[in-house]
């Protein structure tokens, strides 16, 4: 008898047919945990495709590719640039671009300009925006209007500067009522997700009783219906990252060992070595 084939933990996935859609991840609640990431570019997009459901092209570049100190000087146009090199390197996954901070506050006007704009240019599935109480009605004008949108509640990146810096909240009872309501209010507009970040553990799993849509846990619970983590800082890129960041790699040493081989091959000049040169073509070939 021929001995039967047995499934590798690090084989590749069956490859998917088409992109994932919101309704798909909307079906996850309750299911299948969903698997998401932030890539910023086409090779990463392309390395994580096969193995997320979810790609989001996050306001958090600003912070990890472009160096600023929060994400509010990331403009549409980052944004825009960004999801178009998202798009190009991944073929299935859902991609979601974040509207930046002074994109869709204003009115449900401004929101719908920036995220068609968003759509049409980028050719992503969704948009998503930080998101309370107040933001219901233009989250129900953007999906009235055609428009996906994945909702962001509890730590609010965006609003960093009223909330006292990048700080866990829903400690205390009257702030975690607000969340929980924030999520309610995204959800009853018609959000197909909502992120839920930097928040207590007792309180993310009260949000994801409370929703009808997944919540997709950033720094919560891993009883959220989906969890997902800045890429780079998985990766280990940075050598400070925060608590509830787990490192599944150590890119930042991997990084300086490779520079470090390299500087003293250039000044030792053995790179580039023979497999590296090029040479005069003989009469003969």
């Amino acid at each position: 008898m021929s001995a039967q084939p047995q499934n590798k933990p690090h084989s590749r996935p069956v490859k998917r047919a088409r992109r994932i859609t919101a309704p798909q991840i909307t079906a996850r609640k309750g299911n299948e945990p969903v698997v998401c990431l932030t890539a910023y570019d086409a090779p990463t997009a392309e390395i994580i495709d096969d193995h997320v459901d979810l790609i989001l092209v996050g306001d958090s570049l600003g912070m990890v590719v472009h160096g600023l100190p929060s994400t509010v000087g990331v403009t549409l146009e980052m944004m825009i640039l960004h999801g178009k090199a998202v798009m190009r390197g991944s073929k299935t996954a859902m991609v979601v671009v974040d509207l930046p901070f002074g994109s869709y506050e204003a009115s449900k006007e401004q929101a719908f300009g920036s995220a068609s704009r968003v759509m049409m240019e980028t050719g992503c599935q969704a948009v998503k925006i930080e998101s309370g109480i107040y933001a219901a009605d233009t989250i129900e004008y953007l999906v009235t209007r055609g428009i996906p949108v994945m909702s962001h509640v509890g730590l609010r990146p965006q609003s960093m500067h009223v909330l006292g810096g990048f700080k866990a909240r829903g400690r205390t009872a009257a702030i975690a009522d607000e969340i929980v309501a924030n999520a309610i209010a995204a959800a009853r507009a018609g959000s197909f997700a909502v992120v839920v970040e930097g928040v207590s553990e007792e309180l993310a799993d009260l949000v994801t009783e409370a929703v009808d849509i997944p919540t997709i846990g950033i720094g919560a619970s891993a009883k959220c219906d989906g969890q997902i983590l800045v890429t780079p800082d998985m990766l280990g890129q940075f050598a400070r990252v925060p608590k509830f960041v787990k490192k599944y790699g150590n890119q930042l040493e991997a990084t300086r060992e490779a520079v470090l081989q390299y500087a003293a091959e250039v000044k030792a000049r053995s790179f580039p070595g023979e497999a590296n040169l090029y040479h005069f073509k003989t009469d003969a070939s």
